[in-house]
């Protein structure tokens, strides 16, 4: 019997907990080293990841009683543009290559989208290990990262706040506030719950202090994630909900000036640091981040707020979606004048042409329809293309997680 007739697809349990782990340090190389440069034993990880397969929608595949592939999808929820949107967190993905060119993956990745369609996950987030595989299978990036790096004579002058400052345990509860205010105004932001900030957490080094910017009525408007090693101020993450808490929280960071010889960090928005500096001759890289699809377009369409207008609008394209069949085929989408959209199949042709990836990162504001248009990613005509300028908020995601 060959060994593709021996495997069956099945819910990998809490029962699986120490395959899944064996699969999952063995994809991604992660050695006894590195679980101890950040103070895990192998226990720990292992009992770190039993919520998972408790909590998470987790498929594989298994020959007889081995674990030889599979994925999991964790139930997260997103802002996208002021709407709380259910998503499916991609990610543990992972065959042995002993197994591999089988067609495995791409069965479980139907699998676990059709799952999350079924759950109302109308958008997948994943962080990509190989950008064409995942774009191949109908994800798109849709958020990047900005690492930069300021020199101690490049930090910003003290500027005058009414708030103040103040150091705390990152496990304080007022961290979590924090972030829940400004994840609820930020478009693309996850809101976390207590899996999601386990994640968050996971491969963090013991001596990370957060420092909150507190307003002049006590309310939590920022915070700065760092800790500080060979005179080197490291930032995890820096949010604020206003310009007078980012510049608390740079008080504070600049507060720093005779411990350190540099400030190295990430943002996770499109706003480089450099233009609110004085000395903005200062070192930025950026990359891209996360990617995210459209799980099933008709469910996205629903919550999905478009800029309101005089009049209804109307779109008919073809769309294509290399793995989902319900996302193929010809559709017409109306837009109310107050901005509600709704989407159905329609029997006639169109020319207008667009994928999936394309319409997620349009619809998710990473991209523009006009830049999209021109680099041949979206074909329609002029008029619906200046529709779609106007129907689409201009905000680009923030994400600053990682699962």
């Amino acid at each position: 019997m060959s060994r593709k007739k021996q495997l069956k697809m099945q819910k990998v349990g809490v029962e699986h907990l120490e395959q899944y782990n064996q699969l999952l340090r063995y994809v991604f190389q992660v050695t006894d080293n590195d679980l101890h440069k950040v103070g895990w034993e192998e226990r720990d990880i292992v009992h770190a990841k039993s919520p998972v397969l408790e909590q998470a929608d987790v498929l594989g595949w298994f020959d007889r009683d081995k674990l030889v592939s599979q994925v999991a999808v964790y139930p997260f929820q997103v802002r996208i543009f002021n709407r709380t949107y259910d998503m499916g967190g991609l990610t543990g993905v992972g065959t042995f290559p002993e197994y591999s060119s089988q067609g495995l993956m791409h069965k479980l990745l139907y699998q676990a989208l059709a799952n999350m369609r079924e759950k109302k996950q109308s958008i997948s987030y994943l962080y990509p290990y190989s950008i064409p595989y995942y774009r191949r299978k109908g994800w798109e990036i849709i958020s990047d990262k900005i690492t930069f790096e300021v020199n101690d004579y490049q930090l910003p002058k003290n500027k005058q706040v009414s708030g103040e400052m103040e150091r705390v345990a990152i496990e304080s509860d007022d961290v979590k506030k924090t972030y829940e205010r400004f994840a609820r105004q930020t478009h693309g932001a996850m809101l976390r719950g207590d899996l999601a900030w386990n994640e968050y957490w996971r491969w963090d080094l013991d001596d990370l202090t957060a420092a909150i910017y507190y307003n002049d009525e006590r309310k939590p408007d920022g915070y700065v994630l760092y800790w500080i090693a060979n005179e080197i101020f490291h930032i995890k993450d820096i949010i604020f909900v206003n310009e007078e808490a980012r510049s608390g929280l740079w008080n504070f960071i600049s507060a720093h000036f005779s411990m350190i010889s540099k400030v190295i960090g990430n943002i996770h928005t499109d706003e480089p640091l450099a233009f609110l500096l004085e000395d903005a001759a200062i070192k930025e890289t950026i990359s891209p981040y996360y990617m995210a699809r459209i799980v099933d377009l008709e469910q996205f369409i629903a919550q999905y707020p478009f800029k309101p207008d005089t009049g209804e609008r109307e779109w008919k394209f073809t769309l294509d979606d290399p793995l989902l069949s319900w996302n193929q085929g010809t559709f017409t989408l109306r837009i109310q004048p107050d901005g509600k959209g709704e989407i159905f199949r329609t029997a006639e042709r169109s020319s207008a042409r667009i994928n999936i990836q394309t319409m997620t990162t349009m619809l998710m504001g990473y991209k523009r329809p006009d830049y999209l248009h021109k680099i041949g990613r979206i074909s329609c005509s002029p008029e619906t293309l200046d529709m779609l300028e106007d129907a689409i908020e201009q905000q680009t995601p923030y994400f600053s997680d990682y699962f």
